[in-house]
């Protein structure tokens, strides 16, 4: 099959970067015929070049006649979005549809119903801009990136793409990481068709079974920022002072450092690249995943999970849907650190039950989470879309213009 990759890459890499390489390689080790069309935010520097993206955002027509090209020269028979903002821009959408070809975006974040992305920002969640098409509110506030000007960007164009209808009749094919994210947005102000979304979660690469005896000592691999609920974290080691690793780096580093400096207990590694996480996750008793906001997925919950290891997680988002609590994993309450030092405690004293988690969340990932698991949904959702190629063009009111 020929298929056309769309990816819009960030200034600093992100987990969306990871997983479009990843299933760059897994269509291609399978003998498809794979093609890119990219951008990249680094391009985007000057006050000039960064008006002209706000702007451009809403639709860009360079990168549409850009992306007509490459659809002509490459003859794809799907095109897959993973990430569109802000340079490409929902203008690829038309053309795909202006020529027939059948389109899948990968849901990597919230951003079409959330500006923040994230659904949680000032400290806080706010669930409440799902529903609204234009949520001013999140202006006012700054949600992203503490800008009234680019948050404002962002709300008018997914807000106008929402009244056009692009968003309900351009794209052929949602994909959601979990059903919870999926549920969020068939729910919201895009009003999507329940057909137009499928449930296909990320994979990983086998990592191969850890350690049988594990040492004592839990393992937090992630950004250190306020939405992944490392103050939490830190709270639930002071009530309790369990042997903890934490790898990462973000805004949070210097709190994380003062508490490893006043802890013992605690090591802080700094940013590792990925021999050595995988490393410390064979080894440690549990993976902390401490999330305070409906992450997409939680792509080292399934890293974790192939290496045997159990997660204690918050019961939110992505984690929620990842670990099934007492069978390969523990849950506790968001931003409760009283709960999360009792899952802890629970580990630390029944050698069994984590023996048992362990193995089960080796069998979870070896039944969802493999390479070989995923193209074959991957393939059935292309297939599913190619079949219907030659189908006739939506009528301009359905189309919503």
């Amino acid at each position: 099959m020929k298929i056309l990759l769309v990816h819009n890459h960030y200034k600093q890499s992100a987990g969306e970067d990871t997983v479009f390489f990843a299933e760059k390689e897994l269509l291609e080790n399978h003998g498809n015929h794979v093609a890119l069309f990219t951008l990249n935010n680094n391009d985007v520097n000057s006050a000039t070049e960064k008006l002209k993206a706000a702007v451009g955002v809403l639709y860009n027509n360079k990168s549409a006649q850009l992306f007509e090209q490459k659809l002509k020269e490459f003859k794809p028979d799907v095109v897959h979005v993973h990430n569109f903002f802000p340079l490409v821009s929902p203008a690829i959408f038309y053309v795909a549809n202006k020529l027939r070809i059948p389109i899948v975006m990968t849901l990597h974040n919230y951003r079409l119903i959330c500006p923040s992305a994230y659904q949680h920002y000032n400290g806080q969640l706010h669930l409440e801009n799902a529903a609204q098409v234009f949520p001013v509110q999140a202006i006012l506030d700054k949600a992203y990136r503490g800008s009234y000007f680019q948050t404002a960007s962002v709300v008018l164009t997914t807000g106008l793409h929402k009244l056009l209808g692009t968003w309900r009749s351009k794209v052929d094919r949602y994909i959601a990481l979990t059903q919870g994210a999926g549920n969020m947005f068939l729910n919201s102000s895009l009003k999507l068709k329940p057909s137009q979304l499928t449930i296909k979660p990320n994979f990983t690469t086998d990592l191969g079974e850890g350690a049988k005896e594990r040492e004592d000592y839990f393992l937090f691999v992630g950004r250190l920022s306020p939405e992944k609920g490392i103050e939490t974290l830190l709270k639930a080691n002071k009530l309790h002072p369990f042997k903890l690793k934490i790898i990462g780096d973000g805004p949070l580093r210097g709190a994380v450092e003062e508490h490893a400096a006043n802890h013992p207990n605690v090591e802080y590694l700094g940013y590792q690249k990925r021999p050595r996480v995988e490393g410390e996750l064979k080894r440690a008793k549990a993976l902390v995943f401490t999330s305070e906001w409906p992450e997409m997925f939680g792509m080292t919950i399934i890293e974790a999970f192939s290496t045997g290891t159990p997660v204690v997680a918050s019961n939110i988002g992505g984690a929620a849907h990842l670990v099934q609590h007492n069978h390969n994993g523990l849950l506790y309450t968001p931003q409760n650190a009283e709960e999360l030092v009792q899952q802890v405690k629970t580990l630390e004293s029944d050698a069994t039950l984590a023996e048992t988690l362990g193995r089960n969340a080796r069998a979870s990932y070896l039944q969802h989470f493999t390479p070989e698991e995923n193209y074959n949904q991957l393939m059935s959702i292309y297939n599913s879309l190619v079949k219907g190629k030659n189908k006739p063009a939506p009528k301009m009111a359905e189309a919503g213009l």
